[in-house]
């Protein structure tokens, strides 16, 4: 179904047309004085110069022609030529039935879907999950739901980096503690043990202790190179070692990313890959994209209008040895050959903007992809403590993402018991519920590519712009709607009515706003426009429920009226928070 403010510009296109002027000035846009209007029109501001006439003559004449409009209830010219329009509230609640009707609340699908492929995550094996990982991780997730909802193919893949050094320096530090093991037995022909020889808790040791003691002992360093290439070459025993990392490690971060209500499709890495990169190396220096220089092997990728220097895109270091730029160039190529999709999507960290546009540009370049493939990149800022700088623990650490969780449940519980209107056991499941809306809505209410200080306080506030803000409205909507059909009240089949109240339209106004809100968070895949949005739509609720007996308005007709309007308000902000990746509870 088409938007309020299609419907809306439609009708001030014929007024202008009409009036003998141009339909491409009857532009309509919220009001920036809802004192006075709820929409407004500049178009005769612009018309003004065109057709030699004062504005305000411009404006009273399409007004004339709006006198009998379906849609305004007032449209009237204002010094110097403004429009300003309020709409008639039986075409305001005839707009949100057929909303209420339709599926996915009156968006659109796609005329013809797009095969679209998320790059999100990006963890490496054997690591905890931390804090730098969570904005890749909540942005990617809501970008990837946001676009299926508009009935693309969506491919979420996590991207893991499991191919690398600290593969090596895993393997060189088990060898140093378990020589005994077969896996180091380099003629060894038997089976190898099925149960890893570590847990995750010790994996998770080994790894920074390897690392430390690798900066400090170049003949260990040089060992842990040395055991990466023989892994990437196919040693068999390191290659079973990896296995365990690799099951040992996805299995405890599919359960992290389940805690933060992370689904990805795909559970590829850099190793999947590896078997593309020998033939795209020959084929990039057979067509002579490539070239040797100081020993590497490189694509020059810069161009002509470039503001900045770019520097080619390395392919090879001199060594021989594959990079980053390697393997997201070969996943292309693995992507284009099983999916074949038609935009691709990295959420990365902001400052990995330079590395993108290499790859990007050499992708297209070389014919890695097809022209036609969009690749595009959303960089995202940091998320800061409130010193400013990049999140830390209290000993200045990186915090540890399962600890963060942890400590934002508590504080939830804490909150939530202080009300005393739960039981202790659900306390403590709607503290889970509520305290990674905190997490999530406190990281995408802010424009993605901007950095943001991460405030405990602020995020797990009941009040204000917050998660758990919404999610009290939520539930406060369900509780009326709960005792509505206690008391005997069907809530199926309601008509939403003409409002009769400000703070009803106001409502009405803001619930309508959804598939143009939604239109607008598609196309420039912005998740915190729709937070604005749903703030907007629960601070016009409560208003709405301070001012209003909903239950105990004595005429039968208007009471089912506002419950249709609450039953449609409710499901507008459960859809908007399940794009975002989170639920709300049954109470709080």
């Amino acid at each position: 179904m088409k938007t309020l403010l299609m419907l809306i510009t439609t009708e001030m296109e014929q007024a202008f047309k009409a009036a003998g002027y141009e339909e491409s000035y009857a532009k309509v846009t919220l009001s920036n004085r809802p004192d006075l209007c709820e929409y407004q029109c500049n178009g005769a501001m612009a018309a003004a110069k065109a057709y030699k006439k004062a504005p305000i003559m411009i404006a009273e004449d399409v007004t004339e022609y709006l006198r009998e409009s379906a849609c305004f209830s007032s449209a009237e010219a204002v010094k110097p030529g403004f429009i300003n329009l309020k709409l008639k509230p039986a075409f305001v609640a005839g707009f949100l039935n057929e909303m209420a009707e339709a599926g996915n609340l009156g968006v659109e699908q796609e005329k013809e879907p797009k095969t679209i492929m998320i790059d999100y995550g990006g963890p490496n094996v054997a690591k905890p999950l931390h804090v730098g990982h969570l904005r890749s991780a909540i942005i990617g997730e809501s970008v990837k739901r946001i676009v299926r909802f508009k009935g693309n193919k969506v491919t979420g893949d996590i991207h893991l980096g499991d191919w690398g050094y600290q593969m090596g320096l895993i393997i060189t530090e088990l060898e140093k503690r378990k020589p005994e093991l077969p896996y180091f037995i380099e003629d060894y022909e038997g089976e190898y043990p099925e149960e890893a020889p570590f847990t995750i808790g010790e994996l998770e040791e080994i790894y920074p202790a390897a690392s430390a003691y690798a900066k400090e002992h170049e003949e260990y360093r040089e060992k842990a190179l040395q055991a990466t290439y023989e892994l990437q070459n196919g040693r068999r025993g390191y290659r079973a070692v990896w296995k365990h990392i690799m099951n040992v490690s996805v299995a405890d971060l599919k359960k992290n990313y389940q805690v933060l209500n992370v689904d990805f499709d795909l559970w590829k890495g850099e190793a999947d890959v590896q078997k593309y990169i020998p033939d795209m190396v020959e084929m990039l220096k057979e067509k002579g994209f490539a070239h040797y220089d100081d020993g590497a092997l490189v694509v020059d990728v810069a161009e002509e209008d470039d503001n900045k220097a770019v520097p080619p895109c390395m392919i090879l270091k001199s060594d021989g040895a594959a990079l980053y730029d390697t393997t997201d160039l070969a996943t292309l190529i693995e992507r284009e050959s099983l999916y074949r999709p038609d935009q691709i999507i990295y959420v990365v960290d902001k400052r990995q903007e330079l590395h993108f546009v290499q790859v990007f540009r050499c992708a297209k370049k070389t014919g890695i992809v097809r022209p036609e493939v969009e690749l595009k990149y959303l960089g995202f800022g940091t998320m800061n403590g409130k010193d400013g700088k990049p999140f830390k623990t209290r000993e200045g650490g990186v915090m540890r993402l399962e600890n963060l969780l942890r400590e934002i449940t508590e504080e939830m519980m804490k909150k939530i018991m202080d009300n005393r209107t739960v039981t202790e056991d659900e306390a403590e499941a709607t503290a889970q519920i509520v305290g990674l809306a905190a997490v999530k809505y406190g990281d995408l209410s802010n424009q993605a590519s901007k950095d943001y200080i991460f405030d405990v306080d602020r995020f797990t506030s009941f009040e204000g712009n917050t998660g758990p803000y919404i999610l009290y409205t939520i539930v406060r909507i369900k509780s009326i709607l709960n005792k509505y059909q206690e008391n005997g009240g069907a809530a199926d089949a309601l008509r939403i009515q003409e409002p009769c109240g400000g703070s009803e339209k106001a409502l009405m106004l803001e619930t309508a706003k959804f598939n143009e809100m939604f239109e607008t968070v598609y196309e420039e895949i912005a998740p915190h426009k729709m937070c604005a949005y749903i703030y907007d739509v629960a601070n016009a609720f409560n208003k709405f429920y301070h001012e209003t007996r909903i239950l105990a308005e004595e005429d039968e007709g208007r009471k089912a009226g506002y419950i249709a309007l609450l039953k449609l308000t409710k499901e507008v902000l459960e859809v908007c928070i399940d794009l975002l990746g989170f639920e709300a509870p049954e109470r709080m």
